[in-house]
């Protein structure tokens, strides 16, 4: 068996929740206080040999039959803003991306949900590659740890499901991460800071919603009329606008939580005044805020354009929308909003844009959704 299989077919500790390694320690004799010390020493990112509380019997057992997670170190990319973008390999030869994001006294740490994305979106790289599969649990779980471990003494504070793929797609195993992620004896992550973004289901949005985790809502619009939607988000035909901000307007009154409407601005496509004024509309009387996005480029070398989401945030502000423009980090890398996996990933559809359209996105190339409810982004790759 090779490495690859060996990794493939033990269990994998970090997709756990402590019940179940209460569960496995006990089939193996031990007592039920063992899988507080177990998931204690897994979520700091310590290999099973390094556990010096837990048995040396107990420890050979368990690297019998499981690994403290299955992701190997492939590239790790530094920007000049202080993101870093990480490529980690997965047990069947994949990859997927993960970016840190400093800012001032707050980390955030942007992961990928799936391999691939089936949905599309005219402006992200990831879509371009078409879906291979879901992530793990564990396999999400473990960007984090690992991020956590190579920033050390600094703390993460922030997740955002704003990577690679949909993570509304692969709801089980993005909200046991977030339950994992968030629990007190791991890296007690408060479901506040911990966003998660959608390109639009809506019934995974009322899904979420009673999962009642007070975790963000990030809902990747891009347009405000379906006719400039369908072009940019596919997954508007069949879940238009009013289906999907209807979604988004019974989340924030079932948790108490302001949505962000995630939009990257495509010049001269929904940036006009007529979008502007519909895009009021929608979000009249909801807590919601407009996050604007200028689109980035998937070569670095192009300039991003920034003074059109400018203009448009000032179309918006007249009325009465609450908006900000968000910062571009990490582009330097190819880490930043839409960008993901574009330099180390050579397939014929990347050189083709799914929408022929406008001359920008037919320049610029890939972009995507979203940034951390903070004031950073990243892939954005919901949906996008």
């Amino acid at each position: 068996m090779t490495k690859m299989n060996c990794r493939q077919a033990a269990t994998d500790l970090l997709g756990m929740t402590r019940e179940a390694l209460e569960e496995l320690l006990q089939n193996l004799g031990e007592p039920r206080y063992r899988a507080r010390q177990l998931f204690a020493w897994l979520h700091r990112g310590t290999s099973l040999d390094m556990m010096t509380s837990l048995p040396k019997e107990l420890r050979r057992q368990l690297a019998a039959i499981a690994r403290a997670g299955t992701l190997q170190l492939a590239y790790q990319e530094a920007a000049e803003d202080g993101a870093v973008k990480f490529g980690f390999e997965t047990a069947d030869g994949r990859l997927i991306e993960t970016v840190l994001i400093p800012h001032r006294n707050r980390t955030t740490v942007c992961v990928s949900s799936q391999i691939g994305c089936a949905y599309g979106c005219a402006f992200c790289a990831t879509g371009r590659q078409g879906f291979t599969r879901d992530l793990t649990t564990g396999e999400i779980v473990e960007q984090v740890i690992r991020v956590q471990t190579a920033t050390r003494p600094q703390r993460v504070r922030n997740v955002v499901f704003m990577g690679m793929g949909e993570p509304l797609a692969n709801f089980d195993a993005v909200v046991t991460a977030i339950r994992l992620l968030n629990s007190p004896d791991g890296l007690g992550i408060g479901a506040r800071h911990i966003a998660v973004s959608t390109c639009g289901l809506p019934n995974s949005i009322q899904r979420l919603a009673e999962e009642k985790l007070q975790v963000g809502l990030a809902v990747s619009l891009h347009a405000a009329t379906d006719e400039v939607r369908n072009q940019l988000v596919p997954i508007n035909r069949k879940h238009p606008l009013a289906e999907v901000v209807n979604a988004a307007r019974r989340f924030a009154t079932m948790t108490g939580r302001k949505v962000a409407f995630e939009y990257v601005i495509v010049p001269e496509v929904n940036d006009t005044p007529a979008q502007a004024r519909r895009l009021a509309e929608l979000v009249r009387g909801m807590a919601a805020m407009v996050n604007l996005i200028p689109l980035n480029p998937a070569d670095s070398s192009l300039r991003v354009d920034v003074d059109s989401a400018y203009r448009f945030a000032a179309l918006l502000r007249k009325r009465g929308v609450e908006v900000m423009v968000r910062r571009s980090r990490g582009g330097e890398v190819l880490g930043a909003c839409g960008q993901l996996r574009a330099r180390h990933i050579k397939k014929a559809s990347d050189e083709r844009s799914p929408v022929r359209r406008s001359n920008a996105l037919d320049s610029l190339g890939s972009v995507s959704d979203s940034p951390d409810m903070t004031e950073q982004k990243c892939e954005g790759g919901k949906g996008p």
